[in-house]
């Protein structure tokens, strides 16, 4: 039997909130902003060009001088920082390059800190990975294991020299027991009291750190496994992150971001300082390849990745689109 009833409309309607760009905008839960982006930049020591980093379509290789055409551009951009990760001409089993006054990370920050003074948190990586022959985080045992407590002597006597240089903040992305303590530590006997901690405290073992392998020359030899985390482990992100706090972290860090985004809400809920979450190298070159192919539209795919960072719980995101994010952001 048909019916002539008029079928009642519902009384709720959230699309009411969604009906104008102005409105959307006034009731968005999430913003992303510039400040909140760091740019992670490589600088490499002997060359007279940027080289292109063939797996990341944008990203180079900085000489000297064009690190710091990147680092105005990102200060004029309003970033929040840029992460600093250095390319030595030569390599050897002790990463001796990263303890060099005269090495070429240490050298970057302070080119960097003298180009754009207070404009930008001026941050370096503070890890062996890009300094060993081998490629591995730390010092290696002779059975070819990485030796967590000789590995921190030299975690201390680099912070020193980092901070010697001028950095703002240190990112302890090693993964190495006690790390954060025998940094802090060694930053305030060198009267280096207000340089900070980024602490890569919930930093996975994960798949998508090809593309950062060919940015530092990367000669790896097996995996990081036995320091780096356990994929399957989140409660365990949470441990590694409140340990970092209790051992003077100014701010904790989960890596990856997009495959963690879970950790990174649990890490949020934990934590009492700010959060920072790295949108790794395959991150990025997954939505580029897919871009590249026309199977994605690359700018809204790119905020709608960074912003899924933020709503997890990042205050802070590094992320190799970060000024190009803050162009965006701008229009």
């Amino acid at each position: 039997m048909e019916s002539n009833a008029p079928v009642p409309g519902p009384t709720v309607r959230p699309r009411r909130l969604r009906t104008t760009p102005a409105l959307r905008r006034m009731v968005a839960e999430t913003s992303l902003e510039a400040r909140q982006l760091v740019l992670p930049v490589f600088v490499r020591e002997g060359i007279d060009e940027p080289v292109a980093i063939s797996s990341m379509p944008g990203v180079v290789q900085h000489t000297r001088s064009s690190l710091l055409a990147a680092v105005t551009e990102a200060a004029e951009l309003g970033l929040g920082g840029v992460m600093l990760f250095g390319i030595p001409a030569q390599k050897d089993a002790v990463g001796s390059g990263a303890t060099d006054p005269g090495g070429i990370l240490n050298l970057a920050i302070t080119d960097v800190v003298a180009e754009v003074g207070d404009a930008l948190t001026v941050m370096s990586d503070l890890c062996l990975d890009e300094f060993t022959d081998h490629g591995h985080c730390g010092l290696l045992t002779p059975d070819g294991r990485v030796d967590n407590d000789r590995t921190l002597a030299v975690y201390a006597e680099m912070a020193q020299v980092q901070a010697d240089a001028g950095v703002d903040m240190v990112g302890a992305s090693g993964m190495m027991d006690g790390q954060v303590a025998v940094i802090r530590a060694a930053l305030d006997r060198a009267d280096h009291t207000d340089v900070s901690i980024l602490a890569y405290s919930a930093k996975y073992a994960s798949a998508f750190y090809g593309p950062f392998r060919e940015a530092v020359d990367s000669a790896l030899q097996g995996d990081r496994r036995t320091y780096q985390q356990d994929g399957a482990n989140a409660v365990e992100g949470v441990r590694e992150a409140l340990l970092d706090v209790a051992e003077g972290a100014d701010l904790v860090m989960v890596k990856p971001a997009l495959a963690y985004l879970d950790v990174l809400r649990r890490v949020r809920d934990a934590v009492d300082v700010p959060v920072a979450a790295y949108n790794i190298s395959g991150e990025y070159a997954m939505v580029e390849a897919a871009a590249a192919n026309g199977w994605i539209d690359r700018e809204p795919a790119i905020l709608e990745t960074l912003t899924s960072i933020r709503r997890a719980g990042a205050d802070v995101v590094l992320t190799y689109w970060a000024t190009e994010a803050a162009r965006l952001l701008a229009r």
